[in-house]
């Protein structure tokens, strides 16, 4: 029920997936700033707007290919302890992410998760409520 309800503020009609794939893009190009704004202190981007698009680009494709993968690896663990398997699914899509950037050329961009065990902690989470959110609102 309350699902519905939240759905019905987001969106009023049903959206083709190439709209959908456009807006998961900006409101993750839009999350990717705030982060790099607002909790500086773990989550580090050099490289400028270019260095967000590029970051937001994988997100959003990695979205598409390696989250419902490692869903349907840690589907055991999400049935014995959910919040534990949901941080723990984030965490990884946020290290698979971090490495493909690594593997970039530095000038172009570069991420940073600083903060030890706790800042991947907190950006997997910020991470995760925001993708969950956005799943919410573009379906």
């Amino acid at each position: 029920m309350r699902g519905d309800a939240w759905q019905k503020t987001c969106i009023l009609k049903p959206m083709p997936l190439y709209i959908r794939l456009f807006l998961r893009f900006i409101l993750t190009l839009l999350l990717v700033w705030a982060m790099a704004v607002y909790m500086d202190q773990y989550f580090f981007v050099t490289g400028g707007l270019l260095a967000y698009v590029i970051i937001a680009a994988l997100i959003t494709l990695m979205n598409i290919l390696i989250s419902p993968l490692l869903n349907l690896i840690l589907l055991p663990l999400r049935m014995l302890a959910t919040i534990v398997a949901i941080v723990l699914a984030n965490g990884l899509f946020l290290f698979f992410t971090v490495w493909v950037i690594d593997h970039m050329e530095r000038d172009l961009v570069t991420v940073d998760i600083q903060g030890g065990l706790a800042g991947w902690i907190l950006v997997a989470i910020v991470l995760g409520m925001a993708k969950w959110l956005m799943k919410i609102c573009l379906k």
